[in-house]
């Protein structure tokens, strides 16, 4: 069972919705989310990841073309600065909104409209970040789960998570449950900065049943409206199967 503090009031859950009809909620297709974060400065990339992504990818691949894939890239600006930095490397960005910059892309980027909720990475990347993304998603744990699997062998995942917003069946807290369940497929957790890390791309399978997302949950930790997303337990599953030799994380 799920364990977790239930909540104080008699009012029952509220009525969940499915990944499909979330996408189309105002509170998750919000034109304004992610837009001028930059690769650097005040509201950057390395201010929210504790680390400068093309730094990271500098040093830790010594090939000729590194990779970053971004989830809910926003405008992509990062993205574009990046391209010019590092102009052999392979870079990504999805966001549900898409960028509205008509600006030719760089050579190597490529931004992606399309729902995460359904989409798919075809190759794999050293860096997969998610600046703030989750807290949009429905089924996040499925995700995370194929997020995973888009690294590579000693690729370096990370993205803010709200445990918070973690529900059990009956609106209680899992955000025990799940961050046990996560650190045992190899993540690490920085409750200070709300950052979840990866190192190594791997399979993995969480124990947990997505039943549906409530997009009226309310502010979280940003002080923005966030998603508040529904699992129960199911039964264990065998431990993730890592793709090469992950190392320590970046958390602090």
């Amino acid at each position: 069972m799920i364990d977790g503090t239930s909540r104080t009031t008699a009012e029952p859950p509220p009525r969940l919705i499915k990944d499909d009809e979330l996408a189309g909620h105002s509170v998750v297709a919000n034109s304004a989310m992610n837009r001028e974060r930059a690769l650097a400065g005040v509201n950057s990339y390395p201010r929210e990841l504790g680390f400068a992504p093309t730094e990271f990818l500098n040093e830790s691949n010594r090939r000729s073309a590194p990779s970053w894939l971004d989830l809910c890239s926003g405008e992509g600006l990062a993205l574009r600065e990046a391209a010019k930095r590092l102009p052999q490397a392979a870079l990504t960005g999805v966001d549900l909104v898409g960028p509205r910059l008509q600006a030719a892309l760089p050579d190597g980027l490529e931004l992606i409209t399309a729902d995460l909720g359904g989409w798919s990475a075809e190759r794999r990347y050293d860096l997969v970040t998610c600046v703030h993304g989750l807290h949009y998603i429905g089924d996040r744990l499925a995700l995370l789960e194929r997020a995973a699997s888009w690294l590579t062998g000693t690729g370096l995942l990370v993205a803010h998570l709200d445990p918070s917003t973690l529900r059990r069946p009956d609106g209680g807290d899992a955000s025990r449950p799940v961050l046990a369940a996560l650190r045992a497929a190899g993540f690490h957790y920085s409750a200070r900065h709300h950052r979840l890390s990866l190192r190594g791309g791997r399979h993995i399978t969480l124990p947990f049943t997505y039943l549906g997302a409530d997009p009226h949950a309310g502010p979280n930790y940003t002080g923005q409206p966030a998603v508040a997303s529904y699992y129960r337990p199911r039964s264990a599953r065998p431990p993730a199967e890592t793709m090469g030799n992950p190392r320590q994380g970046l958390d602090r």
